[in-house]
């Protein structure tokens, strides 16, 4: 019997591409669309593979999924799944890699060109009113500084996208600084910035990180752009931001609960310029983001290793 591929959910795009590159390598596949454990566990019960989107794979999940080997993610980030848990009984995390790191950083630009822009208000002033004009008005942009937390794969690309065009750039982050940015302290970074721009993974460290003594230590008029994940802000405290003033303005691809409930905050805010979680989405990231799932399955069933594997997991008893 061929082994079992299963995926849970696939949001918006098309999963035939790695169906097919799954069928094709010999694996039995099976489309959820579904992000409830328990029918992921009755469907998946004697699968070695689950290629899940936004699906949590907690510990709970994981036992109830003994033949499982490895577990290929829809993203960058795994927060969505238990990855100690998973190591620790054998399965392997993998993720896509930088399928999309030029369509988050050009979307993380535009949003911050938006904001500077106030596109947010003339697009609708436009229509209904020609001569409206609002207050704080916008802003000269190489007057401006803008500050990136996180200056991996996709900050070093908004620096890139950003060189020339504002008076400076200032980093936070672990690794190398990438050429025109300048290294500063997280404090410094969030106290000098006219636009921050957070580019981390979400894990227990991050979480929260952009708290309300964080938000308050940011430059009266700033303006804030995530494109990474909701639960790296403090959402109620970016909220009373805004309403009090101190922050001029914010751009998220991402909230902390994702559609956003009735009612939510940062949703409904007028100072909120929002898109739905579409910053990695072209017509190219799409693609590639489903064929590098099912590569990195692919991939391990052929040499016992993912090609984007986030953690080693121990050997099986």
């Amino acid at each position: 019997m061929p082994e079992l591929a299963v995926y849970t959910d696939i949001d918006d795009l098309d999963p035939s591409p790695g169906v097919k590159l799954l069928q094709d390598n010999g694996f039995r596949v099976r489309v959820l669309a579904t992000r409830d454990p328990a029918e992921i566990a009755a469907a998946a019960a004697g699968a070695t593979a689950l290629l899940a989107g936004y699906a949590p794979v907690d510990a709970a999940l994981l036992d109830r999924l003994p033949r499982l080997r490895i577990v290929s993610l829809l993203s960058r980030g795994s927060d969505t799944v238990d990855v100690a848990a998973a190591t620790a009984r054998g399965v392997w995390v993998a993720a896509v890699g930088d399928a999309a790191v030029e369509e988050v950083a050009t979307h993380a630009w535009a949003l911050a060109l938006a904001l500077v822009r106030r596109l947010d208000f003339f697009t609708l002033s436009g229509r209904r009113d020609w001569l409206a004009r609002p207050v704080p008005g916008p802003r000269r942009l190489s007057e401006l500084t803008l500050g990136l937390i996180g200056v991996g794969r996709t900050g070093s690309r908004v620096a890139a996208l950003a060189a020339g065009s504002v008076h400076r750039i200032l980093g936070y982050g672990h690794g190398p600084i990438p050429p025109g940015v300048t290294a500063a302290p997280l404090a410094q970074v969030v106290a000098q910035a006219d636009l921050l721009s957070l580019h981390l993974p979400l894990t227990a460290a991050t979480t929260g990180l952009l708290d309300a003594d964080l938000l308050a230590g940011m430059r009266p008029g700033a303006q804030l752009i995530n494109v990474s994940r909701g639960g790296l802000v403090d959402a109620e405290a970016l909220a009373a931001a805004l309403d009090s003033g101190h922050l001029a303005g914010a751009a998220l691809d991402v909230l902390d609960i994702e559609p956003p409930p009735a009612g939510d905050r940062l949703a409904g805010h007028p100072k909120v310029l929002l898109t739905p979680h579409v910053a990695y989405l072209s017509d190219a990231a799409a693609r590639d983001y489903v064929l590098t799932q099912a590569r990195n399955v692919v991939h391990w069933r052929h040499t016992g290793r993912p090609l984007h594997p986030i953690a080693e997991p121990a050997a099986r008893s």
